[in-house]
């Protein structure tokens, strides 16, 4: 059921959750922010929910009856489905963030997380999708195998196109561009996310470890995407 509220240009997000408390948790805080809710219970009622309507967000539960959030997200994704997903997930491993974000994923937050926390992801999805990527460098970027093509937003790994979240690309275009420089996470978080730095958040952490997984060729022993210890990162490409 779609919660109604005065703006009828709102946009409109799919809430997929089946805890009932934190969806009427949600969906009232969503609503008075002035967004228009839909919600499911079930990765099933989601993914067709999300197939057959219109909607500019998703925010998807990983843990789901039936199909997971991980499945959904990837059938989205495969049918060519573009609208940002925001997973949301009580896991705590690394790995099975990074594993959303590989399947395509935009971003996540983590239970419990802070409204205010989940609602500053949600402005800068929209934020970014209303600015154009002026920032991003012009022509290509090559180094070892990796190819980033910034006209087209491609990126490619041994002759092989490597699929790149929207923000995952803006993410390895802001290291690019600034190569070789130390980047502070609230730095990364500031230009690229378009937020202040949470007090709890590892998201940046997280994006890089995904990106690693899919430019590196050792994920482990990273040779782009370098951490200085307790400090952020330096691409070294």
């Amino acid at each position: 059921m779609i919660a109604e509220q005065p703006l009828a240009a709102a946009r409109r997000i799919l809430l997929v959750e089946d805890e009932p408390s934190l969806v009427l948790t949600l969906t009232d805080r969503l609503v008075s922010e002035g967004y228009q809710v839909a919600t499911a219970g079930t990765g099933e009622a989601g993914l067709a929910l999300a197939l057959g309507g219109s909607f500019d967000i998703i925010l998807l539960d990983v843990m789901l009856p039936g199909r997971d959030g991980f499945e959904v997200c990837r059938e989205l994704r495969a049918r060519g489905v573009e609208v940002p997903i925001v997973m949301l997930t009580a896991r705590g491993q690394v790995v099975d963030r990074v594993v959303g974000l590989k399947l395509g994923a935009d971003d996540y937050v983590t239970k419990p997380f802070e409204m205010i926390e989940l609602l500053a992801r949600i402005e800068a999805l929209f934020r970014r999708a209303r600015t154009p990527a002026a920032s991003s460098p012009a022509g290509t970027y090559a180094c070892g195998d990796v190819r980033v093509d910034f006209r087209r937003a491609e990126v490619f790994r041994g002759g092989r196109p490597v699929p790149l979240s929207a923000l995952e690309f803006k993410l390895l275009a802001y290291f690019i561009q600034n190569r070789g420089a130390l980047l502070t996470r609230d730095e990364l978080l500031d230009k690229v996310w378009g937020y202040d730095a949470m007090p709890t958040t590892r998201t940046v952490d997280v994006h890089v470890a995904s990106l690693r997984q899919k430019l590196e060729r050792n994920p482990s022993r990273p040779e782009l995407i370098l951490t200085v210890h307790r400090r952020g990162y330096r691409f070294a490409g």
